[in-house]
């Protein structure tokens, strides 16, 4: 005996009524995201912007690369305080496929960094395309970098004890360009990124002490510097 039609529109109706509903939570929560980090870029004086599909675009290591990042949104710009001054940050999250794997803290230094660096956790399966050589293990974790008598240099054990004071929800810090960069799950807030950004500028100090005068707070990145700072205002 054949299962009679009105069960399998039974069956089609619960599972769209699933779909829609799950739909439903995912654009609620995108929405919150949106609205606690504007907030939050609101309260800090910084800018805010819904979208960039340029921004992901300035790197190809770390969680932009393994991810394979094809738009930054809630993105926030601004200028953070470090013991050795003030730098340009980015906290944006990427965007894959319409998912939202990870949010990326950037924090900028004063001098390109020569030799790319990678910093995954051991924890974290990190194997992508075009992945750099693994040097092997840092503190809690595993170095990649494609020079690695250059790498060798910029790993001191003030960087590993930075690097390994993280956390765990953490999945890769990295050196890239004249940025340091680092990826925490979707769901840290806005305590949780400020306490990233702190971790961060302390990196930024080890690896890029000043030793001259410098303030770029108002360019926070290469294409914002060109035309998408004239367009954002600050949020007050």
């Amino acid at each position: 005996m054949g299962i009679p039609a009105w069960i399998w529109f039974v069956i089609a109706a619960v599972a769209l009524v699933a779909g829609l509903a799950l739909l439903a939570a995912d654009r609620a929560k995108e929405g919150s995201r949106n609205r606690e980090r504007m907030r939050w870029a609101e309260l800090r004086g910084w800018q805010f912007v819904e979208e960039d599909e340029r921004l992901p675009r300035q790197w190809s290591n770390g969680a932009i690369g393994y991810f394979g990042a094809q738009l930054a949104v809630n993105v926030v710009a601004g200028s953070t305080f470090t013991s050795d001054g003030r730098r340009p940050v980015f906290i944006f999250d990427i965007e894959t496929e319409g998912q939202i794997p990870a949010v990326v803290v950037a924090v900028r230094c004063n001098r390109v960094h020569e030799v790319p660096l990678e910093m995954w956790l051991s924890s974290v399966p990190f194997q992508r395309q075009d992945m750099p050589e693994m040097l092997g293990p840092i503190g809690q974790r595993y170095a990649f970098a494609d020079d690695s008598e250059g790498a060798r240099k910029v790993i001191t054990q003030d960087l590993v004890d930075a690097a390994d004071s993280l956390g765990g929800d953490v999945g890769v810090a990295w050196l890239e360009n004249e940025w340091v960069l680092a990826s925490v799950a979707p769901n840290a807030g806005p305590s949780r990124l400020e306490r990233l950004l702190r971790d961060l500028g302390e990196i930024a100090d080890i690896v890029d002490p000043f030793d001259e005068e410098y303030d770029n707070a108002s360019t926070p990145g290469r294409h914002w510097q060109a035309d998408a700072t004239d367009d954002i205002e600050p949020q007050a």
